[in-house]
């Protein structure tokens, strides 16, 4: 199959913008002492502070990582964007990362299959359709109204692209200009752009969503309803091949710590919460209010499969919207190390959706 090339629009999330500015990284974690070291001295792993990065931030804040990695340090960085994520990892400076699906499809294309594998899941839902409820009352007012995505070709923008699709609406997905008005609005900016009036509504990921019916939007729609399930991902964990290959035990180690991460949230979901906003302030960022922090942090699903079948669809709404020509996704996964890591625990393997590598 043939891919359209992206150059120029990959974005933060998504198939559509420039790579965004990576942040300053955070400081290494101390190896514990005492302990075996496994076969890399560090790991250098990426996330985002925010909520639907949440398993990175719970863990490392609670030591779960550390604790699976013995003597092997951590040298954690933060990211703004996918893209800087992707290009991180392609040069080396990243070795395991989180991030959402629409960059990690953009890195494996664009790499023709060699940059990274998608070894385990991480989040799912946390995204929302909040309008203004004096303009939008039912999803039958969406035509000749102005709604808010964070980025052209981003993962929520291909979402409602395909919605609006779906309903029989016509959009051009480069200007967002059409029965419905999509405007690229960055996500730091849509509460002050929905203050204005400037937009009637979003379709956003947690928590711009929450913090955006705190100032009077009404939820219209989740998206995890138009879902099988109700399920859909948000967030992987991928590697470097060439990392994965070299030091598959620090690979299986980081899995343990993610899969004791996500039982340890589902356990303690009002401690896991707090620990989730505190590594978001530690980060650079202001904690989130609890009538922001509280709805968004229940919206999200922690999980450890990575509903492979999902990833193939949102590529396929990708397609839809014009925005990516139809990819072959075959190998993008390598679940091998989380099921054993699941097997172990005495938990059901999770499925590649028939796009695992064959390796």
């Amino acid at each position: 199959m043939v891919v359209l090339s992206l150059s120029g629009l990959l974005t933060a999330c998504g198939y559509g913008s420039k790579s965004g500015v990576r942040a300053n990284p955070a400081p290494a974690a101390p190896a514990s002492p005492g302990t075996v070291k496994l076969s890399a001295d560090t790991v250098k792993i990426g996330y985002f502070a925010n909520l639907t990065h949440g398993t990175p931030l719970v863990g490392l804040q609670e030591g779960l990582f550390q604790k699976e990695l013995g003597a092997t340090r951590i040298k954690p960085q933060i990211f703004n964007a996918g893209p800087a994520e992707i290009e991180a990892l392609n040069a080396g400076s990243v070795d395991i990362g989180w991030i959402g699906p629409s960059p990690a499809v953009n890195g494996y294309v664009q790499s023709r299959s060699q940059a990274l594998r998608i070894i385990g899941g991480s989040a799912s839902g946390g995204v929302k359709l909040v309008v203004n409820p004096d303009r939008i009352k039912t999803l039958g007012d969406l035509k000749g109204k102005r709604i808010a995505t964070p980025q052209l070709g981003n993962t929520q923008d291909v979402a409602l692209l395909n919605y609006l699709a779906q309903q029989g609406y016509k959009v051009d997905p480069q200007s967002g200009a059409g029965d419905v008005s999509v405007v690229r609005t960055d996500n730091k900016v849509t509460p002050d752009a929905y203050r204005s009036g400037s937009i009637d509504g979003a379709w956003v990921p947690e928590p711009t969503a929450s913090t955006l019916v705190a100032r009077g939007a009404k939820l219209l729609l989740e998206e995890k309803d138009l879902w099988p399930d109700q399920q859909f991902v948000i967030t992987n964990i991928i590697v470097s091949q060439r990392f994965l290959k070299e030091h598959s035990d620090v690979v299986e180690a980081v899995l343990r710590g993610s899969v004791h991460t996500n039982a340890f949230i589902k356990a303690n979901p009002d401690k896991a919460e707090a620990d989730a906003n505190d590594a978001i302030r530690a980060a650079g960022g202001n904690a989130l209010e609890p009538a922001v922090l509280d709805p968004a942090w229940r919206s999200i699903d922690f999980l450890d499969d990575p509903l492979a079948g999902t990833l193939q669809s949102e590529a396929d709404h990708a397609v839809t919207a014009g925005l990516l020509a139809r990819a072959d996704l075959r190998g993008i996964y390598d679940l091998g190390l989380l099921n054993r890591v699941l097997g172990a625990a005495g938990r059901p393997a999770v499925a590649d959706a028939g796009l695992g590598t064959t390796s």
